[in-house]
């Protein structure tokens, strides 16, 4: 996809020794903490385009990211437009696409139509990589390593400084962007 004026995109790659139904459930599940994704919980109207989704605290007071399914396409495309609650920043959208690849999976992490120059994009390209590799550590091992542990701990326990904008009572699931 070309920039739009205003716009950046980043892309992330990795490869993961793990079977795709692996990976894909880690990206895509429900009703427990995404380890890869900063250990926030996935929400969502339903699993497939059109539907609403968003990543919420552990206690599920906070929403840290609102958006909509793009394209969902199991095991190997999941998309969603992503905006950060904390920034007053326009959305952008997240793909992960996923391609079988000899005893493993090649993980493409896409972010399109980044607002430059704003957290979120800021954000976003520091957030890629760990994300990927949280992945998959998480898909090879069972569990992030340490650091990552570590700091998920924090996020828990300092959930309290999160600005009021992100409670949950101001950003309903079944509201449209």
């Amino acid at each position: 996809m070309a920039e739009q004026p205003g716009t950046e995109d980043a892309v992330f790659k990795i490869f993961i020794e793990a079977d795709i139904e692996r990976v894909w459930h880690e990206l895509t599940k429900t009703g427990e903490a995404q380890g890869a994704v900063f250990n926030a919980w996935l929400h969502t109207t339903g699993l497939k385009t059109g539907e609403r989704m968003q990543m919420r605290t552990g206690t599920g007071k906070h929403v840290i990211v609102d958006g909509d399914i793009v394209t969902f396409e199991p095991p190997y495309r999941y998309a969603h437009t992503h905006r950060f609650t904390q920034y007053d920043d326009p959305p952008c959208t997240v793909s992960y696409e996923l391609r079988p690849v000899g005893s493993g999976v090649e993980v493409t992490l896409r972010v399109t139509g980044m607002p430059t120059g704003t957290r979120t994009a800021k954000s976003m390209t520091s957030g890629g990589t760990t994300i990927l590799a949280s992945l998959k550590a998480i898909c090879e091992t069972g569990r992030p390593s340490l650091g990552t542990r570590l700091m998920y701990w924090m996020f828990d326990h300092l959930e309290f400084v999160l600005p009021a904008r992100t409670r949950s009572e101001h950003w309903p699931l079944n509201r449209r962007q």
